[in-house]
């Protein structure tokens, strides 16, 4: 590939030469920004437990996933009220059953 780099180093070369840096070399954290503040030792725990499972998240297992026709003004309308559509509709239907209009 034109404009790749490689080097003669081979894997035992780079680990050797990066156990050798000493630790007096390593990051110090200036106090300036949080961002760059090391994690500490708790820190590194938690988020070792903290782990996620592959895929998409569960969902809460009270809603249920159905086909329904609507008017493409009211459809058209929904979506240009912005993220969060589905879930104004569901709550106005639950509204209108509630109260006994529905």
């Amino acid at each position: 590939m034109a404009g790749l780099k490689t080097n003669a180093l081979k894997r035992e070369a780079v680990l050797a030469a990066v156990r050798a840096v000493p630790p007096v070399q390593d990051f110090v954290w200036d106090g300036n920004d949080a961002d760059d503040r090391p994690a500490s030792t708790a820190e590194l725990a938690a988020a070792a437990q903290q782990r996620r499972g592959r895929g998409r998240p569960a969902g809460s297992g009270t809603k249920e996933q159905v086909a329904i026709r609507l008017d493409r003004d009211v459809l058209i309308a929904l979506r240009a009220s912005g993220p969060g559509w589905q879930t104004r509709l569901s709550d106005a239907v639950g509204e209108l059953v509630k109260s006994g209009r529905l």
